[in-house]
């Protein structure tokens, strides 16, 4: 069989498998917990894989292996970076967040930060959150149909209008039938594939590129200096700027709902110790994996015109058609395991936070899959209509929530003291410079974009604390 004949066989056996789960995870949901957040019942498994494939997804096995091809060295900063976010998030929120997820009954990240303030802030905080969610996450969701398009065009032949609708019809048939319990048992399905692909792949580039010699005399030889650079050929200060601006790409992490959730539907603090192991593990083999397959496909391939499709041109060089194949089938997995989340998440927001719910109480659920099939059209739309680099789409979007959220994320978990009214002027103050930096001329590692809307907000979270 030839390979399309193979990636064919695979997806529809697999898709079957992922509609097969959310129609069981369907059975288990017998209100909004359950839908949402699994009855509060997730294990170390689930929660860890499901985790890492929701944060990494396409940006990671396309975006990440082709700014590897295209950078070169200096890219390991930005895989260091998400590392590095990832251990706080699993080793200082965790832990914070499902105790008081599990105390106060909350179910969404917006819960959280408003469960203790008055209804006039509630209300006006809720409605800035959702709407700062859903924008960003129409975007993020799109570059996910959009590297869908890029996988089945590359290996069906196949017209990019029909790919991207193709997988955003399987995304929403399985995220609407099951919710929470669907997504998280999937994206660990999903995930399991990707941390296998990101073995086998480097694996058999290594073999086909002759080893530790082969490797280093062949990116030696294929490479500028700049791309030998950690600090991308830049001096003492432009080179801090790389440096900075790849870590904090790690500042977006705290303020991703779609992670955020996993924390508050973990079973109990074990379960958050195991699942943490578990994710860094992930993490470690996926992320350095990647950036070694981006590096390998310069060796490999000089002349790669798209470098997001490094990652199909090596497995294309170094396996047989029938693993190839296979891998290009994990690939869309790892599409799928973001887009779902992020969906789930986005169906949440609308139906919880902005109170639909209440108005409709006889229908929470259809109201929640109603959200679901709302996003999926716009986000269609977009990656139809208004393409984009997916490394450059999902970068906003993370930037944009971790710049709205996350400070205001550490500071209650700090539990400072801030009002009300400083609290919704910082979440507008990160996601505003996040947008505004992100129109303006590329900084050294576009650290203004990465870094400042952070520091910015968490510093004046900071300032406007009140002291005991």
């Amino acid at each position: 069989m030839d390979t399309a004949t193979i990636v064919l066989l695979a997806l529809v056996s697999y898709k079957a498998v992922l509609i097969a789960v959310g129609w069981w995870a369907s059975q288990r949901n017998q209100s909004d917990l359950d839908f949402f957040l699994g009855g509060r019942q997730l294990g170390p498994w689930v929660a860890g894989i499901s985790y890492s494939a929701s944060a990494s997804s396409a940006w990671t096995l396309l975006g990440l292996s082709g700014a590897a091809y295209t950078l070169g060295l200096s890219v390991i900063w930005v895989a260091l970076g998400s590392i590095s976010g990832m251990f706080i998030a699993w080793y200082f929120i965790a832990r914070r967040l499902r105790m008081a997820s599990h105390e106060h009954q909350l179910l969404t990240m917006t819960d959280f930060f408003i469960y203790d303030l008055s209804d006039f802030w509630r209300v006006r905080i809720a409605l800035s959150i959702s709407v700062i969610v859903l924008f960003s996450f129409v975007f993020y969701v799109a570059a996910q149909f959009q590297g869908a398009g890029t996988a089945f065009a590359d290996t069906f032949d196949m017209p990019r209008t029909e790919a991207i609708l193709l997988g955003a019809l399987i995304v929403l048939i399985y995220t609407w039938l099951g919710g929470f319990w669907a997504v998280s048992l999937t994206d660990a399905i999903q995930g399991t594939l990707m941390a296998a692909a990101a073995i086998l792949l480097p694996l058999a580039a290594w073999h086909f590129i002759g080893g530790f010699h082969g490797f280093v005399e062949g990116l030696v030889a294929v490479s500028t200096p700049e791309q030998l650079s950690l600090s991308a050929g830049n001096g003492l200060l432009l080179g801090g700027g790389v440096i900075l601006g790849g870590l904090s790409i790690g500042l977006g992490t705290y303020g991703q709902p779609h992670l955020i959730v996993r924390f508050m539907a973990l079973r109990d603090d074990a379960a958050r110790r195991q699942a943490a192991l578990i994710t860094a593990v992930w993490y470690v083999i996926v992320f350095v994996g990647m950036v070694f397959v981006g590096l390998a496909g310069r060796i490999i391939n000089t002349e790669l015109v798209d470098s997001e499709r490094v990652f199909f041109d090596v497995a294309n060089n170094v396996f047989p058609g029938l693993l190839a194949g296979l891998i290009t089938a994990a690939v869309l997995s790892a599409i799928m395991s973001t887009a779902d989340s992020q969906l789930l998440v986005s169906a949440s927001v609308l139906s919880h936070d902005l109170k639909l719910e209440q108005r409709f109480p006889h229908a929470r659920l259809l109201i929640g899959r109603l959200a679901v099939l709302a996003v999926v059209v716009v986000a269609t739309l977009v990656a139809l209509f208004v393409p984009a680099q997916i490394f450059a789409r999902v970068l906003f979007a993370w930037v944009a929530l971790g710049a709205a959220f996350g400070p205001l994320l550490f500071a209650r978990l700090l539990r400072w003291q801030i009002l009300p009214g400083a609290q919704l002027a910082g979440i507008w103050l990160g996601f505003g410079l996040a947008i505004v930096l992100s129109w303006l001329p590329n900084t050294a590692g576009d650290v203004a974009e990465r870094f400042l809307p952070f520091a910015i907000h968490f510093l004046f979270l900071f300032l406007m604390r009140r002291r005991a």
